[in-house]
């Protein structure tokens, strides 16, 4: 209108959206269903179904998912039950509550979480050779070093 383009100038029918947009299921809503992201994702309603993300998922303290939760990044501060994944950085924040299995290559809980399940870490390094055919042998060992010490307590 101002600048003299149209719409059809910066909007392309059935072009994929920038991967820097976010998505938001606001809090009051709830949704039946996977989602797959390659944006950033928060979710502060409620979610029956898993979550497909590229880049990273943010879980609000009034959030609540009921499935599985694959990503690059997640911050949890409400409620998951069933598996997390992530690639980098996990955090569990103070009052959040997770039920199920976690697998990430870092890992940080505050003390006022809770989190019923197993932990598996994993490097990136390890997850590339893992990949192309080599065992990962670091995983293993920070595997039995972690159950050692659970068992020496």
């Amino acid at each position: 209108m101002f600048n003299g383009k149209t719409k059809s100038d910066s909007f392309e029918i059935g072009a994929a959206p920038a991967s820097t947009s976010a998505s938001l299921i606001g809090a009051g809503t709830t949704m039946k269903g996977d989602i797959t992201s390659n944006g950033d994702l928060r979710i502060d309603g409620t979610l029956v179904g898993n979550i497909h993300c590229s880049a990273k998922v943010v879980i609000g303290a009034n959030g609540n998912v009921q499935g599985d939760v694959h990503g690059q990044q997640a911050d949890i501060m409400g409620k998951v039950s069933g598996t997390i994944k992530v690639k980098d950085l996990l955090q569990l924040k103070g009052g959040s509550a997770v039920n199920g299995n976690i697998e990430a290559a870092k890992l940080q809980i505050e003390p006022t979480a809770n989190f019923n399940g197993e932990c598996h870490m994993s490097t990136p390094a390890a997850t590339s050779t893992a990949s192309s055919g080599k065992t990962s042998e670091s995983k293993k060992e920070k595997e039995v070093k972690f159950e050692t010490a659970i068992a020496g307590a």
